[in-house]
């Protein structure tokens, strides 16, 4: 019995963190589309602008979400020389991009409605 409990136990630890990750992810994807609607912008600037969010992102999660917004033409990109390296590749919205991000915004006002009345309701329990 006590062994079902601890498994019981990890299990919620478990599927806390894999709510969390999902959550994250769809959460960051509204972050950078603001992020890149304020102008074009190189991946190492929406992560800082993100950390002064208190939203910790890797280059290892940014590249791969980029690539999948530029692939569904959300997202466009172009070139220009560094005076430190290498060209970089800024990012930008597309018109695709401006519409989805109004899109989500509005999804994303009626979703934090509708979890704040959920979480009101459970403090009255």
């Amino acid at each position: 019995m006590e062994n079902a409990e601890n498994t019981d136990k990890s299990q919620g630890v478990a599927d806390k963190a894999g709510a969390q990750a999902q959550m994250r992810k769809g959460v960051l994807e509204l972050c950078i589309l603001s992020i890149l609607s304020q102008g074009d912008a190189y991946p190492t600037e929406i992560i800082e602008k993100l950390r002064g969010t208190k939203l910790v992102v890797v280059e290892g999660t940014l590249y791969p979400l980029l690539t999948r917004l530029k692939n569904t033409g959300l997202l466009g990109y172009k070139w220009v020389e560094s005076t430190s390296g290498p060209p970089r590749k800024y990012y930008k919205l597309t018109e695709i991009g401006m519409q989805y991000l109004k899109d989500l915004q509005q999804s994303w006002a009626e979703l934090v409605e509708a979890v704040n009345k959920t979480i009101e309701q459970g403090k009255n329990i």
